[in-house]
């Protein structure tokens, strides 16, 4: 029988601790969300491998380096209202929810949303709420927000969704150019957002977030 227990300590001591993440908060996290149970049942034995996890449907489970350095950067902390677009089959959900007060995961697509629900309910994350919707849309009913990640990668963040968040509020996103990202976290201050880059990344774009292609004839 595999040992979860040991694969997930591996984890954060070979790939989360290397990557320069130190918080105790994030450390805990990865330590006690048992990554295995928010993926496919084929994909369980490499749920702890490192890399993107293809979850079906065009999306991914992202690395969980990637994920631990934009929480990091994010600053996620007790007391926060977050908002996650695109929370896949909720393991994201469910590490932000043990750093922040709540968390509402929005997520398009109606598979990925109904496991994502039953996968949280199942490890008693009470403190998170997964919404079925449009995600370019955000959730502007629960808002505004303290902090908002995006569990995917970006070309743009459309300006409704920022508007859900607070001033004083931050925002972490992975913006792709072509096959290169940059993860940017950004602040709103007086109404604006402005990015700063942290750290570079790459991961495939969610739905809804490309910019538009213009053609030229």
């Amino acid at each position: 029988m595999t040992d979860f227990t040991a694969l997930r300590t591996a984890m954060v001591d070979c790939q989360i601790r290397p990557s320069d993440v130190t918080k105790f908060p994030i450390i805990q996290a990865m330590l006690s969300v048992p990554r295995e149970v928010f993926v496919p049942s084929a994909k369980r034995e490499v749920a702890y491998a490192g890399g993107d996890i293809l979850l079906g449907r065009n999306r991914v489970l992202m690395d969980p380096r990637v994920l631990a350095k934009m929480l990091d950067a994010l600053g996620v902390s007790l007391g926060d209202l977050v908002l996650e677009i695109g929370c896949g089959l909720g393991y994201g959900t469910a590490v932000i929810a043990y750093l922040a007060e709540a968390v509402i995961a929005v997520e398009a697509d109606e598979h990925l949303a109904a496991e994502a629900g039953d996968n949280l309910a199942a490890q008693s994350v009470d403190n998170a709420i997964v919404v079925q919707a449009a995600m370019e849309n955000g959730a502007a009913k629960h808002g505004p927000y303290d902090k908002i990640v995006f569990s995917g990668g970006v070309e743009q963040v459309p300006a409704a969704i920022l508007e859900q968040l607070k001033e004083g509020g931050h925002v972490a996103a992975i913006f792709m150019q072509g096959v290169s990202g940059q993860c940017r976290v950004g602040v709103k201050t007086d109404g604006r957002v402005a990015w700063r880059n942290v750290f570079d990344a790459t991961v495939p774009v969610l739905p809804d977030f490309e910019k538009a292609r213009q053609f030229a004839l």
